[in-house]
């Protein structure tokens, strides 16, 4: 179930090309993200996330691809939109 409405989807030329070859779609990232599923990110990082949620916050959640590629997602405070960037 979505915790927060979604905003505009962004995404930097590195996501852009980590799922251009990639056996899997950002969707599934984008709906854990959502849905309060936060990833691989801190305890603290977590606990900011579900204070974010009631403060009305940014929010951030970290994926590991299954090409191998980690994944950021952002979404801004005014949940606007979500940024989504790779490393």
């Amino acid at each position: 179930m979505p915790k927060f409405t979604l905003g505009n989807i962004v995404a930097t030329p590195g996501v852009l090309a980590a799922f251009q070859y990639a056996p899997d779609s950002y969707w599934p990232y984008l709906r854990r993200h959502n849905e309060g599923d936060w990833g691989e990110i801190s305890s603290k990082d977590r606990v900011e996330n579900e204070l974010s949620l009631l403060e009305g916050f940014r929010l951030l959640s970290a994926y590991t691809t299954k090409s191998g590629i980690k994944i950021w997602i952002i979404t801004e405070r005014d949940r606007s939109s979500y940024n989504l960037a790779a490393k």
